[in-house]
């Protein structure tokens, strides 16, 4: 990297029960993406919700990122039925997740939502999910096949149509593309402030932004983190959450010299 003072970006962590103890954890996958194809400085975000001060982290970061997880957002938070007993969730994230997105809508900071984090950016301002998409007829398979090995699993498995004239047709510089479904839980209510960028071929919403947002806001329900630098068109979605972050570096960096 040849730039010395590069933008940082936040990424969300998982509450992970490792033995005994509780751990706060993010995949490589999104810390090297962030590295590679969005050419920022990660660092990570603990799930602790009540115990952060939102407004004073996203002073210390130019962009967030909510990654994909094993859990599920918990149904309770869009006024559903509670989930089965044997569902994985992390209420702690869901917590933290929703005061982080809000937050950084209003400040100005970049968000970008992969999977996970499209969905709680989606309930966050009061939209809702199916919960299990593969009991709704209309909908293809979106989940991944767990017998597979991981390079098969991330393999792109449908297509995806980009909203025409939307910000992320612009920044892939295509109308359709092709994308990775690992993901039980999909859009069922999309929320009034967001708007659709991407579909599949079922009808499922597979990406939005958040309108009349101060800066770079964008979700996607696919895995474009996965071999990024192999892929075209998710390096430009990285590379453009990147661009954006290094705008709000240099924004705060005016603002601090001119009250120097």
């Amino acid at each position: 990297m040849s730039e010395i003072n590069l933008p940082v970006v936040g990424i969300l962590c998982d509450l992970e029960q490792v033995g005994p103890h509780p751990f706060h954890m993010s995949g490589n996958k999104y810390v090297q993406a962030v590295i590679q194809a969005a050419n920022c400085v990660p660092i990570l975000i603990p799930a602790i919700a009540g115990q952060t001060n939102f407004k004073q982290l996203l002073t210390l970061v130019d962009g967030v990122l909510l990654p994909g997880g094993y859990s599920m957002v918990d149904p309770l938070n869009y006024q559903a039925a509670a989930a089965p007993h044997e569902t994985k969730l992390d209420i702690a994230r869901d917590q933290t997740s929703f005061g982080l997105i809000k937050q950084a809508i209003e400040c100005g900071v970049p968000i970008l939502g992969i999977c996970r984090g499209f969905q709680e950016m989606n309930v966050a301002f009061g939209g809702s999910l199916h919960q299990k998409l593969h009991e709704h007829e209309m909908y293809q398979e979106h989940r991944e096949n767990k017998d597979l090995i991981l390079a098969e699993q991330y393999a792109d498995s449908h297509k995806v149509t980009l909203t025409p004239a939307g910000q992320l047709s612009k920044i892939m510089d295509a109308q359709a593309i092709n994308v990775n479904s690992l993901h039980t839980q999909g859009v069922d209510k999309l929320a009034d402030n967001l708007s659709v960028e991407a579909v599949s071929e079922d009808g499922l919403c597979e990406a939005f932004s958040v309108v009349n947002a101060k800066a770079f806001a964008l979700a996607v329900q696919w895995h474009p983190e996965w071999q990024v630098m192999d892929n075209n068109k998710n390096a430009k979605l990285f590379a453009a959450f990147g661009r954006a972050c290094k705008v709000k570096q240099s924004a705060k960096q005016t603002m601090r010299n001119n009250h120097g």
